[in-house]
């Protein structure tokens, strides 16, 4: 009898006045049996009605999570970041409209597809695009340091070379694990001066160059790799080539670059 009571209550009070939800919540707290009754009688009711409830808050914090990153992407397209712009190193056209910057980890398998992907958009906006890859080397990858320095320390040689090293790294990958033996191999075979090299790859000048990327990456929250900036845009993760040519058309539409 206290349970229909209970329960004829709270029908009347939401019926007949404005009930406050508190005020209907409190009645349920103190009369938790009459749900658990309702649902052992109407369990096929009980389960439609939370599937539908389920997929209504899906629904709607899929829009939510939308509508927040369309205002981060309106954000980041009216107050982009601003990297340092090195005055060597570019890859592709310098001074071009599009600008990719990546901060990125020689060891990590997923900046390997970052680089399948910077490939891809240098060739797909070829003259109208400059690369700059920046170091991002994480703690658990051993080797991604020690890539980072022999990279900088072969741009100190040449640019090509450096080049060469980026790309032979990240398409023999699974060899970094061989450690500096590797490292040293592959500099070897696009013909750097390898006398050089070993002290270039020690030096203070080398490190900093490193130690300034990762500053930069951790002031725009890469934490992460592959982290970039399109233009200023952050994109955290490695996206396929049409995320990168969606942002490329959204900058147009807005009037950010003419290409």
């Amino acid at each position: 009898m206290k349970k229909l009571n209970a329960l004829f209550l709270i029908l009347t009070l939401t019926l007949v006045s404005c009930v406050s939800k508190d005020q209907i919540k409190k009645t349920i707290v103190e009369n938790p049996d009459i749900l658990t009754d309702a649902i052992k009688k109407n369990p096929s009711t009980f389960i439609t009605a939370l599937n539908e409830a389920v997929k209504a808050s899906q629904s709607d914090m899929a829009k939510k999570r939308e509508e927040e990153e369309k205002k981060k992407m309106e954000d980041a397209i009216n107050k982009p970041l601003k990297p340092m712009i090195r005055e060597t190193g570019a890859r592709g056209t310098k001074g071009a409209p599009i600008t990719l910057i990546e901060y990125s980890d020689f060891e990590c398998p997923y900046c390997s597809r970052g680089f399948n992907t910077v490939i891809t958009l240098l060739e797909k906006y070829k003259g109208k695009i400059q690369f700059f890859y920046k170091h991002l080397p994480l703690s658990f990858h051993p080797n991604a340091m020690p890539a980072s320095r022999y990279y900088e320390a072969l741009r100190l040689q040449s640019e090509e070379k450096a080049q060469k090293f980026h790309d032979e790294i990240y398409k023999k990958q699974k060899q970094l694990k061989n450690g500096e033996p590797f490292l040293k191999k592959l500099a070897n075979s696009i013909g750097a001066d390898t006398t050089k090299l070993a002290t270039d790859v020690k030096s203070k000048a080398v490190q900093k160059i490193i130690d300034e990327d990762m500053a930069e990456a951790a002031k725009f929250g890469f934490q992460g790799t592959p982290g970039f900036l399109l233009n200023g845009i952050p994109v955290k993760g490695a996206y396929p080539v049409d995320y990168f040519e969606g942002l490329i058309n959204k900058l147009k539409e807005k009037g950010k670059i003419s290409i």
